[in-house]
């Protein structure tokens, strides 16, 4: 392979190049609030100018918050449109939740909005609620340390993986929803509005329509799944591909908390360490028993940690993103001061496979510090449809708007049962909450703490939660177009009587 030779920013325009910075600690004087801006920015990918949302902190894009700081944020628009901005694996009060008037607006262009709660450590992350928006970028980091990360003996470094389109988010939609499905290629998005997709009601709609019963749970029956629904221009880690990729000097035998958020809007990706070991420490921001490998998952929404090794040497060691079902890929590179850093091709040379269709990843996550035990109060089953021709995704066989809501009073124990009788996964997210895994494909299991779980086809994952805040929560696919085209409902707590 080639050595890598940095790439000089383009001729034209290069003083609007933003080099990618992750975020640094944020800090504000006296306890202020601090500065978080909806913005935009430029990025060189792949030697081609790319206009692009961000939000942007005191030190770069995304906020890493200190154990005991609040997170106390006052949040600028300064696009010339509508957006709001949702704290992904936060549980702030509803009202700060980020959902379009549930129960709050948007921000018009100029308008700033203050938050100020008390937040969950670990890797999480804040993206828009407009599924146009967050196609476009509008997504950052969202660090908060524990007392540990203070006092570990250890580097961390954030990786920020994205799939990005040189087209506008309603080209990739037109392009996806035309219906060209079938496992890699592509149809596009919802309206594009500023507020979640009302699709169409289902018009005698293939549901996936299969004998779970005659298959058993986890099969496909000998057809074939969807993985991918849209070919993208490039996939990023930290705003960058691999024709240039971040490089993080490190130290010979350091560790690394390495901090991995799918950001992406449709892709699933494998996290592979390569010739270093790496053990799985954290899922969405929670805890797991150590689990050692060199290749793990996670789909949108989803975010992992990792503990990396590194040998007493110099030397330089890709950290590689790779999407399921296809070649591209995307990454990073820790290197000790000096090294060789050798060029990684964007297109490896075989296909990464599906990822966890057997749920064997999710079966080995366990969490040190569950849910307490206690009887179930509700439980509520969520069949998942939907089919790439017409391209529709639904929950109970409804689209958003037509729904009928889950219901719980708050402080009630409650089991979701989320059944995919489609030929795609769907990442599954719910606001407001973090829940237990307890089931998978009918087996009781004591499993991880998450907010978003990946629901392979012909799959069921039961998840066990306690009913928080009464209020409107939502509950939805973590996979842009199928949010687009109507696939949410809402979780309704009602005061506990």
């Amino acid at each position: 392979m080639d050595t890598l030779s940095r790439r000089g920013f383009l001729a034209a325009g290069a003083a609007a190049i933003a080099a990618a910075r992750m975020p640094g600690p944020a800090f504000a004087q006296g306890g202020a609030p601090i500065s978080l801006s909806a913005s935009t920015r430029t990025l060189d990918i792949d030697g081609r100018a790319a206009t692009v949302f961000g939000l942007a902190g005191p030190g770069g894009q995304g906020l890493v918050l200190d154990p005991g700081q609040r997170f106390r944020i006052d949040l600028a628009n300064d696009l010339d449109i509508e957006t709001i901005i949702h704290w992904h694996g936060q549980v702030p009060p509803n009202a700060q939740d980020g959902v379009p008037d549930m129960p709050m607006p948007l921000l018009a262009p100029g308008e700033t909005r203050s938050y100020d709660f008390e937040p969950r450590q670990g890797t999480h992350w804040m993206h828009s609620h407009v599924p146009f928006q967050e196609m476009q970028l509008l997504a950052a980091p969202l660090i908060v340390r524990s007392p540990e990360d203070l006092v570990a003996d250890r580097q961390e470094v954030v990786m920020f993986l994205h799939d990005f389109s040189f087209s506008p988010p309603e080209e990739v939609m037109a392009g996806i929803t035309g219906g060209h499905g079938s496992a890699g290629h592509g149809a596009s998005p919802h309206h594009g509005g500023t507020a979640p997709a009302q699709a169409m009601p289902m018009q005698g709609m293939n549901h996936g329509a299969m004998d779970h019963g005659a298959m058993g749970h986890g099969a496909t029956g000998g057809m074939a799944m969807d993985l991918n629904d849209h070919d993208w221009d490039a996939y990023l880690a930290n705003d960058r591909t691999l024709s240039d990729p971040e490089v993080i000097t490190v130290d010979r035998g350091g560790r690394i908390r390495l901090r991995v958020i799918n950001a992406a809007a449709a892709t699933v990706f494998w996290i592979d360490s390569g010739a270093v070991g790496a053990r799985l420490v954290a899922v969405d921001g929670n805890a797991v028993r150590p689990l050692p490998g060199r290749r793990f998952g996670l789909a949108m929404g989803q975010r992992l940690d990792l503990e990396i090794d590194l040998p007493n040497e110099g030397g330089a060691w890709p950290i590689l993103a790779l999407r399921e079902g296809a070649r591209e890929r995307t990454g990073l590179i820790l290197a000790t001061r000096g090294a060789e850093i050798r060029r990684l091709d964007a297109v490896a040379e075989a296909e990464a496979p599906a990822f966890d269709t057997d749920l064997a990843q999710e079966a080995r996550l366990v969490a040190p510090d569950a849910l307490p035990e206690r009887p179930v109060d509700r439980s509520r089953m969520l069949m998942l449809g939907g089919s790439m021709q017409p391209y529709l995704w639904t929950i109970d066989g409804a689209v958003w708007g037509r729904h009928q809501p889950v219901t719980a009073r708050s402080g009630e124990r409650v089991v979701l049962s989320f059944h995919n009788m489609s030929m795609m996964a769907h990442p599954m997210h719910l606001h407001g909450h973090v829940f237990r895994v307890v089931g998978l494909n009918g087996r009781r299991i004591a499993g991880a703490l998450r907010d978003t779980v990946h629901v392979p086809p012909m799959s069921m994952v039961d998840v066990a939660l306690d009913a928080g805040e009464a209020a409107r929560w939502m509950l939805h696919c973590h996979h842009m177009p199928h949010l687009s085209t109507g696939m949410m409902t809402e979780f309704l707590v009602t005061a506990s009587a």
